[in-house]
């Protein structure tokens, strides 16, 4: 099954969810246990899904912040991703958060914090590793997991600092998307209309020699998230240190890109061998995938 077959059964559906059930029905996989929802803050009615490999002890672990540009999207409609990285031995976190206009920035900053912080502390009663800890995102989730991993504010509360965490993978992230068009009213609503706020939103704006290891992973024919961000953040992490990597891939879009950790897409992109891979090189020996 193709992208063009997956659109089709989206707009017959209406919706997004027939696209993402299409492809959460044919990637089930055996041996991956998925415990029921976890609140992780009962003040906002927050939940988080975890992917768990049979048997998996000091596993490395995944925390996935799924896109839509910060304004939509649901924690279920990526057990396609949950479920791939769980058969390959990684334990997989997909937690909510809010999104706009519910709240601005901070509001889904704070969330995504504590979704981390909760994991770390509970990362062996889940079959991880507290050390093993990979923060993950596709687009706007890409943004939240490169500024929660490059500006150390966030994450300060929970007594934890973006080195504490094994590495970031970013999925056609949002990391230098400044100055925000007048034409966008929505991320001028969550990130502001001066420079001054829409500074605090670039990940690339943080970058210093306390980042953890990076995988940027970006198609070329991507035209909802310029390519430019993944290149201007690769370059400005490469000028301070040597951990981070930057893969291009020619003709692969925006959804694409996220699609290809999916069973019948898998062959549409690398995404997969190359996240893999990355987690492989970062995770201490003893929980190595």
């Amino acid at each position: 099954m193709r992208i063009a077959l997956l659109a089709i059964v989206c707009l017959l559906g209406g919706c997004r969810a027939a696209l993402f059930a299409g492809l959460n029905a044919t990637n089930h996989r055996a041996g991956v246990t998925v415990p029921p929802s976890v609140v992780f803050d009962a003040q906002h009615g927050l939940k988080l899904d975890i992917y768990r490999p049979q048997h998996a002890e000091h596993a490395p672990i995944v925390v996935f912040f799924y896109g839509g540009s910060w304004t939509h999207g649901e924690r279920a409609w990526y057990r396609f991703v949950g479920d791939t990285l769980a058969a390959h031995g990684v334990v997989t976190v997909i937690p909510d958060y809010r999104k706009y206009p519910q709240v601005k920035m901070d509001g889904f900053m704070q969330d995504a914090a504590k979704a981390v912080a909760w994991v770390h502390q509970h990362a062996a009663e889940i079959g991880g590793a507290a050390d093993g800890i990979f923060v993950m995102g596709h687009s706007a989730g890409g943004q939240i997991g490169a500024l929660l991993l490059t500006d150390p504010s966030w994450l300060a509360p929970y007594g934890l600092h973006p080195a504490d965490m094994a590495g970031f993978i970013g999925l056609a992230g949002c990391y230098d998307f400044m100055p925000i068009p007048a034409s966008e009213h929505d991320m001028l609503g969550m990130f502001g209309h001066d420079a001054a706020s829409q500074a605090r939103a670039q990940p690339v704006r943080f970058v210093s020699q306390q980042e953890p290891p990076m995988l940027l992973l970006q198609g070329e024919a991507d035209h909802e998230v310029d390519p430019a961000n993944a290149v201007s953040f690769a370059k400005a992490l490469q000028r301070e240190h040597d951990a981070a990597t930057l893969r291009l891939y020619p003709g692969v879009s925006h959804n694409a890109l996220v699609f290809a950790l999916s069973r019948p897409l898998r062959h549409d992109a690398p995404t997969l061998a190359d996240v893999l891979d990355f987690i492989h090189a970062h995770t201490p020996s003893a929980g190595t995938p």
